[in-house]
């Protein structure tokens, strides 16, 4: 796992080109780690991996999760939530994240066939826009207002330190 203050955490993915078994057992490995970690979601830059790969699962396990190689948001609502928001790679730290309401993502699955999540809503549409984010180097902090993010600073510079160790 890589934590904030790491470079990989803002490199923009590229796009999968090839689904092979390489591909396969990353995502294997992917959906194992964000379990242990107890996480609803995973993009593969936050284990060290450039590829655009995303897997979500907002069950908790008790569903197949998401596997989303090449992701794109095609629709977003206008209306918008607050909520509470945190992510494995800034461990520690939960803060009011505005998002959209309601997203439809494009994405291909590991057979390559092409599908639509058609205006998923809740802790779907906030995983999904989440780990899109990483997967374009952005970290929900970026999302913060400059007040938060003052507010947690301090926080921000201990993670950095110590690549994770606070959790």
């Amino acid at each position: 796992m890589h934590y904030y203050g790491d470079s990989i955490l803002r490199t923009t993915a590229t796009p999968v080109s090839d689904i092979d078994d390489d591909l396969k057992a990353l995502a294997a490995a992917m959906i194992v780690t964000m379990r242990h970690e107890n996480g609803v979601g995973l993009a593969a830059t936050q284990i060290g991996r450039t590829q655009k790969i995303a897997i979500i699962d907002p069950t908790g396990g008790e569903a197949d999760p998401y596997i989303l190689i090449n992701p794109e948001i095609v629709y977003v609502s206008p209306e918008t939530m607050i909520e509470d928001e945190g992510c494995l790679s800034v461990p520690t730290i939960w803060q009011p994240v505005k998002r959209h309401k309601c997203v439809s993502v494009k994405a291909r699955d590991l057979d390559g066939r092409e599908y639509t999540i058609e205006n998923a809503d809740g802790r779907l549409a906030r995983a999904i826009q989440h780990e899109v984010d990483h997967l374009n180097g952005i970290l929900f902090i970026d999302r913060l207002s400059p007040m938060q993010r003052r507010l947690i600073n301090g926080k921000l510079k201990k993670l950095a330190k110590s690549g994770g160790e606070e959790k």
